[in-house]
């Protein structure tokens, strides 16, 4: 046999081992992966037909009553505060990088702490610190020798003004996050080369490191953005009438569906053009440097310099964490001390968070390694296209509000609960039933398409991380893709596994707005048990319920700290 023959048979197994496992293997991942993505896209598709519904006097009325004042409202709410989180990330990511003073060290990571606290939460504490009897206002009325709340009164917090400058100290760390990381990895060199033409340190930061930090503002500032969009509790505590507080109220207290769900095309709307603004910031302006990427070498503050550069740092930590916290832990003692102990409602309602986030968590992660395992197998076949389509589609749920996720998920989950219905009353006999409307399923539902995005990007990124010739020794040794996936691939994602699922798990721990809209009758989180207390104006148990998900949320915290602002000197 000729030398070409025996080297082509003896190759053959090895294509044929690779061909199954580009094609047959993976076709099965991928036509999950398509099912995952079309998941997804149901709440959307099923938004515009439900506004399709609504009558011409439907339009009418929400043109003329509801969306001017409620889209006046969500603009002027996103512009202060994304002018806000600018300048506050901006600065103390500025702060961080070009300057060493002491505690520079630990404000580097606490500036991350107001990620921990939600939104509602935050405006929860500040409605009773802030409160014409509370603490702040009869402190300063003792100073200046007034004795009632008539004779002088702080501005109200409830306005619109008041809920920018509260998200606004809450969302800061997404832009101080992805701008510090952009700064601390610019080349040194280009700045030194700017002071050495002449530039004061003003002019090397206005007109070489802002410029060239740009996208990753535009991204933080996105995020920030997406946050306050999606955010119901502050907005209501704080009387404004946002988009998202109109999508509720029309559905839950009008009971127009159609109503809702046109309104919420309009937030949909507001979602794309911020969307296009994340992209259009990232793609405009590129630049590229063959220097070597050298740390920023931080100037040394001393004295007073130094004191009113700390002082300047950690201000919006003290606003955005440590105040709210410090009151939260303030109201549990003093409720602990007069109760004895937390009420049996409030531990079901603890109970019902931490179930509905394990089994979201879980199946989030599962939903995600599909998606982006399949973008991995079939890479080679003719179709990772299409792969990585579905996966790009799978993380597009975290930019749709969660009061437009429920409203969408309405017609998906009955079409379901139909189906499955209708197949078991033939199998066994039974009376039809609901099986995921009405119950904890339709929640987790939601949670999953919500936060699928944090999934797809920890399994991609752990998957980047794993060369291709680890899984190609496995199939040549006889392993089958699943196997290879459980043996070789599992083990070695532990680590983004676990950070993704934390992430996960507290994004769902403290969501409000899909869970008031898709839990079940009676059903309580901790954050809907917030929520009551703070619309009955009782505050006593709500702050252990807010601790509680402020604890929770610090896990993540610690956890970027660690992994993404590491000193760089």
């Amino acid at each position: 046999m000729p030398a070409s023959a025996r080297g082509a048979s003896a190759a053959s197994p090895v294509r044929r081992q690779r061909a199954f496992f580009t094609t047959e293997a993976g076709t099965g991942w991928l036509v999950a992966a398509v099912l995952i993505a079309a998941g997804v896209l149901a709440p959307v598709a099923t938004l515009l037909w439900f506004a399709s519904q609504g009558s011409f006097e439907h339009w009418q009325h929400l043109l003329e009553h509801v969306l001017p004042q409620a889209f006046v409202n969500t603009t002027l709410l996103l512009a202060g505060v994304a002018v806000l989180v600018t300048a506050l990330g901006v600065g103390a990511a500025w702060l961080i990088t070009a300057y060493r003073f002491p505690g520079r060290t630990m404000l580097s990571w606490a500036l991350l702490l107001p990620l921990a606290v939600p939104t509602y939460i935050v405006a929860f504490a500040y409605l009773d610190i802030l409160h014409p009897i509370g603490p702040v206002q009869s402190f300063i009325r003792e100073l200046l020798g007034y004795s009632s709340p008539r004779e002088f009164r702080l501005p109200d917090l409830r306005s619109l003004p008041g809920a920018v400058v509260l998200l606004g100290f809450v969302l800061y760390p997404y832009v101080y996050l992805s701008t510090r990381i952009m700064f601390a990895t610019q080349a040194a060199s280009l700045l030194e080369a700017a002071r050495i033409l002449g530039e004061s340190g003003r002019g090397v930061f206005l007109r070489v490191a802002l410029p060239m930090a740009r996208p990753a503002i535009a991204v933080g500032v996105s995020l920030a953005l997406l946050e306050a969009l999606n955010d119901i509790g502050a907005s209501e505590f704080l009387g404004v009438q946002t988009l998202t507080v109109s999508v509720y109220t029309t559905w839950v207290t009008r009971n127009d569906l159609a109503g809702a769900a046109q309104i919420a095309l309009a937030m949909l709307a507001m979602v794309a053009l911020l969307v296009m603004f994340e992209r259009r910031g990232r793609t405009r302006q590129r630049y590229a440097s063959n220097l070597r990427a050298r740390p920023v070498q931080p100037r040394q503050l001393r004295g007073w310099r130094g004191a009113g550069a700390a002082a300047l740092g950690w201000a919006p930590v003290i606003i955005g964490f440590v105040a709210p916290a410090v009151y939260l832990c303030s109201e549990t003692f003093k409720h602990l001390a007069v109760a004895g102990s937390v009420s049996d409602q409030l531990l079901a309602s603890a109970y019902n968070t931490l179930k509905v986030a394990l089994l979201a968590t879980f199946f989030t992660l599962l939903c995600g390694l599909i998606a982006a395992w399949a973008a991995r197998s079939v890479r080679n076949s003719g179709r990772p296209t299409l792969a990585r389509a579905c996966a790009r589609i799978a993380t597009t749920g975290y930019a749709v509000p969660g009061t437009v996720l429920a409203i969408g998920l309405l017609t998906p989950l009955i079409a379901f609960d139909g189906l499955v219905s209708t197949l078991w009353s033939r199998l066994s006999g039974a009376e039809p039933q609901l099986w995921l409307m009405g119950s904890v399923g339709a929640l987790v539902c939601g949670y999953v398409i919500r936060f699928l995005a944090i999934s797809v990007g920890g399994m991609e990124s752990g998957l980047a991380r794993i060369p291709p010739s680890l899984e190609q020794a496995a199939r040549l040794l006889g392993e089958t893709p699943a196997g290879t996936l459980r043996r070789v691939h599992l083990p070695l994602l532990r680590p983004a596994i676990g950070a993704a699922g934390l992430l996960v798990f507290v994004d769902a721990m403290k969501e409000l707005p899909a869970t008031l809209l898709l839990r079940p009758a009676g059903f309580e989180t901790l954050a809907t048990w917030l929520y009551a207390e703070a619309s009955r104006g009782t505050y006593e148990e709500g702050a252990v319920a807010a601790l509680a998900i402020v604890l929770a949320g610090l896990l993540p915290v610690v956890l970027l700290a660690r992994t993404q602002l590491k000193p760089a000197y």
